[in-house]
Parts: C-alpha cells; structure tokens; sequence
C-alpha cells in the first residue's frame, strides 16, 4: 500500500485546565502514556508515512524515553507555537511531500479507532475537507448571562467536532497559510477551511474517541478502553 497519509499530533498544550506539573497529554491512562496511544494507532496503518508529534519547546528537544518504542523511521519531532495553529502549522512543514492526505490529531483523544480514522481518511480521498464527528442527541438551550433560557436550539443539523480532522495536503496548507496572514488562530482546523469557502464534510466518529479535559475524564477513559466501538 502507498503510504500517502501524514499525520500531525498536536500534543503542545499546558494542560491548564486539568492542573499539576505533568503535562495530560503524557501522563498515563488507559494502561499507557496518553500521547502513545495516538502515536500507535495511526502507525498502526500501513497507508501512513509518517507521524509528525508536536511537543512543547522543553519537550521537543528531549522527548519522553517511552516515545521510542514507536517506528522510529516513521516519527518525527516538532517544537509547539504560541498557539495552536501555529503548532498545526510547524507540525505541516513536517510532513513528507508525498503525502497528499493530511490527519491532524489531538493528543487529547486517546482512543481514536482505527474505523473512525478510515473513514476520514476515505473522505478526503475524495477531494473533500473532513471530520470526525456525532451528531448532537441532547436537547440544547440558549441563555442570557443572568442563565435564564432564551430559546431552543435545534439540534437536527448539529455536530460534535472531534479528531482527526483530515484534508487534501494543499488545502489545509493553504488555510493555515491565509489564517497566518490574517493573524487568525482557531481550535479546530476545519474552522480555517470553512472560512474561505472550503468543502469540508463530517463523518461518523466515535463516543470513544472522547476528549481528556480535566481530571474526571480519565476515570471515563479508563472505563472505555476496553469497549468495542
């Protein structure tokens, strides 16, 4: 198989919001680092060329001992940005030329499955912008800063955003390239195709790919690990 796929791991966070000295994204669940989990599945697949993990600048030069147990020829280390777009962007310049498909992961969603990541990957094959996503099932209410309800938002057409987000190689180049001109920074990639009229479509995610923010979501990590998608 061609290994046409490049995948970026923003993995360059503070992890402000989960508190400690330990960076989330390299503390362990769900029996080993977090960011390990990401890094072996996406190399799992044997379309991927090449893993491209950005850490943060006192990481980058010395990265956790355990990232070696990864397929050396197919990981690579890139220093974090100011902000994440700037990061996505160091992490792009990164990718083999041969890789016409981009992926850009969170580090903060562990337990991406491999369905999920082939059906992105089979989207943008196609010509396409596309995301991981599920589509929202609770009933959503608008409020005022007093928290009193305005109205009901209907929920038909929305979407929960999740990684990967994937994209044919020059169009995400081009979107993080016309975002920097702007000075524009977003914390989703697809947000910077939309802005210029960018065909991006979602596909069906995974509840297990859930997004570790703060210190309960590891205990519901560790309690999806082990369920089939």
């Amino acid at each position: 198989m061609t290994r046409d796929v490049g995948v970026v791991i923003v993995a360059a966070g503070s992890s402000s919001r989960v508190g400690g000295a330990e960076l989330k994204q390299l503390r362990w669940v769900a029996g080993k680092p977090m960011l390990l989990h990401s890094v072996q599945t996406f190399q799992a697949r044997a379309d991927v060329g090449m893993v491209v993990v950005v850490l943060p600048d006192r990481y980058a030069g010395d990265p956790p001992p355990w990232l070696f147990q990864c397929d050396m020829d197919r990981l690579l280390i890139a220093p974090g940005g100011a902000v994440r777009s700037e990061s996505v962007f160091n992490g792009l310049g990164d990718i083999p030329l041969e890789c016409s498909v981009v992926l850009i992961h969170d580090a903060a969603r562990p337990l991406a499955t491999d369905d999920m990541i082939e059906r992105v990957v089979v989207a943008v094959r196609g010509g396409k912008g596309a995301i991981a996503a599920l589509p929202v099932v609770d009933t959503l209410k608008e409020v005022d800063a007093d928290g009193r309800i305005v109205r009901t938002v209907p929920r038909e057409r929305l979407w929960r955003a999740q990684t990967p987000q994937g994209f044919p190689r020059q169009m995400i180049v081009d979107a993080h390239l016309a975002a920097q001109r702007e000075r524009i920074d977003a914390t989703d990639d697809a947000a910077l195709c939309e802005r210029l009229g960018l065909p991006v479509v979602v596909v069906r995610g995974s509840e297990r790919a859930m997004k570790v923010t703060d210190e309960a979501d590891f205990a519901r990590a560790e309690a999806l690990y082990p369920l089939a998608e």
